[in-house]
């Protein structure tokens, strides 16, 4: 019987499905969009039910068009959209508040209190990570300060609290399974990523009871087996990591120095630094890559929080699209930019700024702008921003950077990958598998189950598609940059 690695994929804007085989190709995909709720500005939510029922409909859907049943899974890896905070009731498994999405700013005020009461040096020592709304910790103190009874709930026990792929597993498990892997408790702001357990002081300062608390795995082991309510055999769950962290594995940057950058909803670019964590002196994030084997893996990682997401703005928002895939084709439409700069700050700046009441702007325009131009400054935009990151991790490590591995759905716009390889001025790869996220979970699973042998063979089943080379000169690359820079700090503190 032909055997099948079976991906959960469960995303910002949509869950996956995805099945793959032992060649780490795509037999089938399934998705389903979601939606997003905002109760007010900044403000980002999800219906963990939504995010369940959605996901749970495209793991039956995958399986049924492929042909094929559960007997034919070997085991689920779960991927999924960090730091997004559920709370949900220990015993009856509901929801008690929406969940909080990463992009969610309501917290802002509070981060900024933390700084400004000189917290924020023992958070980055204990957690890697800079003091922001992004992260889990503030989110999870918010319902539990918000939501009526919810406090003393979680104080008598009674309370779950977890990422989305605890979430997933507990309803996958019938609420047997209240656990994450390490790569997403590094994103909580709670856990301490040198002694690999939940931080007393962090708890403390955010209000959190430990009882709340998911277990804590490593990323490529045996967690539970499928609830036969879901299919009609018992499946393995054996690989769980947080997306950046799954794509960096899918991509195979195994060694020291090797990174890659996801353009999703936002843009995520993260660099193995192998078995000791590096700390940032120019306000990355130090994380946690994976745990496989015993071994912990540290990455240094740069977020971008509107990177595809300011597409889907030109498109719903703005009517200017009318599919995200029409953005190339308008961007070259025109010579170039015609001096318009976006500063896709909608939801604040990300690293190297950091800037949580940042907003975002459109300078530059004259009578002579059109949609073609702001199109093209949108694209330009998740490109300086991809560029600012790159920038601080060569000034954080030494190390140069010549090459650097793309997935994720907006890497298919070819513009988009020239562009960036001309402004980092080095070689951009698109590999043939884009699904790297979820392949790289798959492949998490696979090692727990014996399914592939070990590092080298997945390896073996790395390939390009195609490399983009800089074909711009310095003086032009610094101009862009300048101007750019100019544009980002008119956005900067906005909304303060």
């Amino acid at each position: 019987m032909s055997q099948y690695i079976l991906t959960l994929d469960q995303g910002t804007t949509s869950s996956r499905a995805i099945i793959f085989d032992q060649m780490g190709q795509v037999v089938e995909i399934a998705q389903q969009e979601f939606r997003q709720i905002y109760p007010k500005p900044s403000w980002v939510e999800h219906d963990p039910r939504e995010i369940w029922s959605t996901q749970a409909a495209v793991a039956a859907t995958a399986i049924a068009n492929a042909g094929i049943n559960g007997k034919n899974i070997a085991a689920i890896g779960i991927t999924n959209q960090r730091e997004t905070t559920v709370v949900w009731e220990r015993e009856t498994g509901k929801p008690i508040y929406n969940a909080i999405v990463w992009q969610d700013r309501r917290t802002s005020e509070f981060c900024n209190k933390l700084k400004t009461d000189g917290f924020a040096k023992m958070i980055q020592e204990k957690t890697g990570l800079v003091v922001d709304a992004y992260f889990s910790a503030s989110k999870v103190k918010w319902i539990l300060d918000n939501v009526e009874g919810a406090r003393e709930k979680a104080k008598q026990g009674k309370l779950c609290f977890g990422t989305v792929d605890s979430w997933l597993m507990a309803k996958f498990t019938n609420l047997r399974v209240h656990a994450t892997d390490a790569t997403n408790a590094s994103r909580t702001m709670l856990y301490n990523i040198h002694s690999n357990d939940w931080d007393d002081d962090l708890l403390a300062l955010f209000d959190v009871p430990r009882s709340m608390l998911p277990e804590v795995r490593s990323s490529s082991e045996i967690y539970s087996q499928t609830a036969t309510t879901l299919f009609a055999t018992k499946i393995p769950i054996a690989g769980v990591a947080g997306d950046q962290q799954a794509a960096l594995f899918g991509q195979m940057c195994t060694d020291p120095g090797m990174l890659k950058t996801t353009y999703g909803t936002g843009c995520f670019m993260m660099m193995n630094t192998g078995s000791k964590p590096a700390i940032s002196n120019n306000n990355l994030l130090t994380t946690i890559a994976w745990q496989l084997n015993g071994q912990t893996t540290y990455a240094l990682e740069g977020s971008v929080f509107m990177g595809g997401a300011v597409i889907q703005w030109l498109r719903d928002e703005l009517g200017i699209l009318q599919h995200a895939s029409d953005s190339e084709k308008l961007a070259l439409s025109v010579e170039d930019n015609g001096g318009v700069y976006l500063v896709p700050a909608m939801v604040g700046l990300g690293a190297p700024h950091w800037d949580q009441f940042a907003r975002g702007s459109i300078l530059g325009l004259t009578r002579g702008s059109s949609k073609a131009h702001i199109t093209r400054a949108a694209l330009e935009s998740i490109v300086y921003q991809v560029t600012d990151i790159a920038n601080a991790k060569m000034a954080d490590t030494g190390m140069n950077i010549t090459e650097m591995r793309v997935d994720g759905g907006a890497v298919a716009n070819s513009f988009l990958m020239q562009f960036q390889a001309d402004m980092m001025n080095a070689k951009v790869i698109r590999p043939k598998v884009l699904e790297t996220t979820a392949l790289g979970v798959a492949y998490l699973a696979g090692l727990a189950v014996g399914y592939w042998s070990g590092i080298d063979e997945l390896k073996s089943l790395w390939s390009v598609d195609q490399e983009f080379n800089n074909k711009l000169d310095e003086q032009k690359r610094s101009h862009y940059l300048y101007d750019w820079h100019k544009a980002v700090e008119r956005a900067k503190r906005w909304s303060e």
